[in-house]
């Protein structure tokens, strides 16, 4: 089996003039397909530049990241704004709705930028809403909507163009502790229907409800819940 992510010895370093900042260090990392996986740090740890590019949001320094069996240290930014638009969904700790819009419309964002029909796209936003439970909300503003609802929209965008791997950054870091359940339980559902999903958090009861959790510190992974020690060290790469 083709892992969804492979990273191997992926470096960050931010650079403002002469001042080099190190961010990750050496990161290796596998996913296979439809895991549920959670990645905790504290702030400055290095867990929000590794989901960025786990995400394709920004580039590693140095290393091998491929993705659903594609190396991509050769692709350009076009190449991998299309990678993100088709193979990825995002879900951030805020809901970054557009206020004058509705839900339907808010979640047909994604295949409007990709030029898809508009029969075809309201379509498949209807049947997205319908499936994360707001099929009764389509109309409604995102002012007219608690919090959960948002965070339900916004995962419906994440869904409409139908990725294989979900990210969410802080998906319940706006949201109280009830709500914040209710968008867990409908991440598992997700998982459970064969999307691969990575959170990051900072919350243990959050991260205790995925499968699999991964402890970042300066950089580097030092806990893999998944992984033996001795079963890391012998982990199957890809052709690259």
């Amino acid at each position: 089996m083709v892992a969804m992510i492979w990273m191997k010895d992926i470096h960050k370093t931010y650079r403002l003039g002469e001042v080099e900042t190190p961010v990750l260090k050496g990161v290796d990392l596998t996913i296979e397909e439809g895991e549920y996986v959670a990645i905790m740090g504290a702030s400055g740890s290095g867990k929000s530049t590794l989901m960025n590019i786990v995400g394709c949001l920004d580039r590693p320094t140095s290393g091998h990241y491929v993705l659903e069996g594609q190396n991509l240290a050769g692709f350009n930014k076009d190449a991998l704004a299309y990678i993100r638009s088709q193979r990825i969904g995002f879900v951030f700790q805020q809901f970054n709705l557009l206020a004058r819009s509705t839900a339907l419309e808010n979640v047909m964002l994604p295949m409007i930028y990709a030029g898809a029909p508009k029969a075809q796209r309201r379509r498949r936003a209807e049947e997205t809403l319908i499936r994360v439970g707001l099929g009764d909300r389509m109309s409604n503003r995102p002012s007219q909507l608690s919090g959960g609802q948002q965070q339900r929209v916004a995962i419906a965008r994440a869904l409409i163009n139908r990725p294989a791997l979900l990210l969410a950054d802080e998906p319940t870091g706006a949201l109280d502790s009830q709500t914040s359940q209710t968008v867990m339980d409908l991440l598992s559902d997700l998982n459970q229907q064969g999307i691969t999903i990575v959170i990051v958090t900072h919350e243990p009861d959050i991260a205790a409800q995925t499968h699999r959790t991964i402890q970042v510190t300066d950089g580097l992974i030092v806990q893999d819940s998944a992984i033996p020690t001795d079963r890391a060290k012998h982990t199957t790469s890809p052709c690259i």
